[in-house]
């Protein structure tokens, strides 16, 4: 019987370890995954955005969010400006995958509901979401049509930043329909 001794094993693993950090998504020194997938000639820089959205409010959170929270303490957020690519959140988490190549999957996965993602130059991903609570739970933004629009555009982003243990979310207003 073949017996694998101390040192094979360690091999061994130390080949499945470097197999695991080689075959990892390429990611720069911005800490971009697959930095390769660039934003179309059209699609805005980070220096000169394509565009804005969000309107800046008044409050970090709207009346329905209070109004929705526990004892009307919603978590801590602040108004906040941000310069990203809009990408869908879970392909670029799944597999890396931005910029111009993948604008068309980007908008199929928005269509379908996946969420909606603001990576910024140095690698941070927000979730991108409409801040008003009760219109957001009742379908009544538009929100999602516009980052269809934008997908893998860099744009300005007005909202409230929240961060919960570590997941950062930036919750935009301006979005809803009109009646």
């Amino acid at each position: 019987m073949w017996r694998m001794t101390n040192l094979m094993k360690a091999a061994a693993c130390s080949a499945a370890a470097f197999v695991a950090v080689v075959t990892l998504p390429a990611q720069s020194k911005s800490g971009i995954l697959q930095p390769q997938m660039t934003v179309g000639a059209d699609g805005g820089t980070y220096a000169k955005p394509m565009g804005t959205l969000g309107e800046k409010p008044d409050a970090a959170w709207s009346s329905t969010t209070i109004g929705a929270s526990v004892s009307g303490k919603p978590n801590a957020g602040s108004i906040k400006t941000v310069v990203g690519e809009i990408v869908d959140f879970s392909c670029y988490l799944e597999v890396g995958k931005h910029g111009e190549k993948h604008r068309d999957c980007a908008q199929k996965c928005f269509r379908a509901g996946q969420p909606i993602g603001l990576l910024t130059q140095d690698g941070t991903l927000y979730m991108l979401m409409e801040e008003e609570h009760d219109p957001r739970r009742d379908g009544m933004g538009t929100f999602r049509q516009a980052a269809i629009d934008h997908a893998g555009h860099i744009m300005q982003v007005t909202g409230t930043a929240s961060t919960v243990n570590g997941f950062r979310a930036l919750y935009v207003r301006g979005y809803l329909k009109k009646s």
